[in-house]
C-alpha cells in the first residue's frame, strides 16, 4: 500500500492524472469498457439516494447508462451514449460514495 503523506501527494496525483488520460483514450472508442455501476443496486438509504441522484444527472445530460471504470486505486463514474462519454465523478476505493453535483453544469 502506498504511503499517503504530503511528500508523496504530488506523485500520487500525477499517477492518477495519467490513469485518467488512459481511461479517456479507452472510453473514446469503447464507452462500454467499464462495468455497470454497482452502487445503483444499493439497499441502504444513502446508497439509494446517491443512485437516484446519479440517474437523474445522467438523464439530464441525455445519457442513460451509468458505468464505473476501475483504475488502480480509484473508480470513475461516467454516463454514456453511443457517441459521448461524460465523467460524473472519481472516488478513491476507500470512499463510500461519489461526490455528485446536484445538477448538471
Amino acid at each position: 500500500m502506498e504511503e499517503q503523506d504530503a511528500a508523496s501527494a504530488s506523485a500520487r496525483f500525477k499517477k492518477l492524472q495519467a490513469e485518467v488520460v488512459k481511461a479517456r483514450t479507452l472510453l473514446s472508442f469503447a464507452p462500454t469498457s467499464g462495468r455497470p455501476a454497482r452502487f445503483l443496486d444499493a439497499q441502504s438509504g444513502w446508497g439509494s439516494f446517491q443512485a437516484e441522484q446519479a440517474k437523474q444527472l445522467a438523464r439530464a445530460l441525455g445519457r442513460f447508462e451509468l458505468r464505473e471504470l476501475v483504475l488502480a486505486r480509484h473508480l470513475m463514474l461516467y454516463a454514456h451514449s453511443e457517441r459521448e462519454v461524460v465523467l460524473l465523478s472519481i472516488r478513491h476505493e476507500r470512499q463510500l460514495g461519489y461526490g455528485l453535483p446536484t445538477s448538471p453544469a
